[in-house]
């Protein structure tokens, strides 16, 4: 496994593989790696001659009073996880030679970016579209791996390489939850053993969900009204948005369709964690 933090090192390896023909799998990540990770890096190991990881923390995508500077970061074991799936590279640029002195050039995806995590984290998905569009250019994947559990992103990201006719595809992935039902996430490491069981509140106001749309349930507004109901009774919680949206769109919803998307953000003390659930062609994906 190479380890490049250089564009001259990526785009000499990138070049010669796109050379002999390879199909180049992506993984972008903020490394610390968890399982929900992984299960990218092994679809693209499954669909791909070779995959390359970018391990990055993007200063654009966080606020002004957001967790940059704490973020978990743990470069050797991630190298360790990354090297025992058999990744062929890992790009890991320093800040200075993703956004050198002078950058000043910004991608936004208008309207969707303003939604859900956007309306509370303002300029966040114009970071991110801007790194992940710059780190397509650099790798040149044939396909990119992103996960569900941030649903947002995948579907600013979509519209993003259509809009802009990029010759990438973007490969969603389930999400991926702990044993005792967390999505998985490594924010999660900021939690206290008490936090850490109050979170389970965001997987229990899902699955509430999930059991009145079962039972016949079609009106958006009762169900996100229980949903409110039972996050508001953990002490340790405090709600950041509900949402029942059109999966395409984010708009909201007044009755449950076929492309649906039940999404939430909640501060547990003082870490912000994100879920959601999806309804395509009628059936429950999680």
């Amino acid at each position: 496994m190479e380890i490049v933090s250089t564009l001259t090192e990526l785009q000499k390896r990138i070049h010669t593989w796109k050379k002999q023909g390879q199909k180049i799998g992506f993984v972008p990540t903020m490394g610390f790696l968890h399982e929900g990770h992984l299960s990218l890096v092994r679809e693209s190991k499954r669909r791909s001659d070779v995959t390359v990881v970018s391990i990055f923390v993007n200063p654009k995508q966080f606020g002004p009073a957001e967790d940059y500077q704490v973020y978990p970061r743990d470069p050797e074991r991630d190298r360790a996880l990354l090297e025992r799936e058999g990744v062929e590279l890992v790009f890991y640029p320093p800040v200075e030679v993703m956004y050198p002195e002078g950058y000043k050039t910004y991608v936004e995806v208008e309207d969707l970016q303003d939604k859900l995590c956007g309306k509370s984290r303002p300029g966040h998905f114009r970071g991110v579209c801007t790194v992940v569009l710059k780190l397509f250019n650099l790798v040149q994947p044939d396909e990119a791996y992103f996960g569900w559990k941030d649903a947002q992103q995948v579907i600013i990201l979509q519209k993003m390489v259509e809009d802009l006719n990029l010759p990438v595809k973007i490969v969603p992935l389930p999400l991926v939850r702990d044993h005792d039902g967390l999505a998985l996430s490594s924010r999660n490491t900021y939690l206290s053993p008490e936090e850490r069981r109050a979170a389970l509140v965001l997987k229990k106001s899902l699955d509430l969900a999930e059991k009145l749309m079962v039972e016949g349930e079609r009106e958006a507004g009762r169900i996100r009204e229980k949903m409110i109901e039972l996050i508001s009774a953990e002490p340790l919680a405090r709600i950041d948005y509900v949402e029942i949206v059109d999966l395409k769109t984010l708009e909201r919803l007044e009755t449950i369709g076929d492309q649906v998307l039940i999404a939430l953000a909640v501060f547990i003390g003082r870490t912000r964690l994100i879920d959601n659930l999806r309804i395509v062609s009628g059936g429950i994906e999680k």
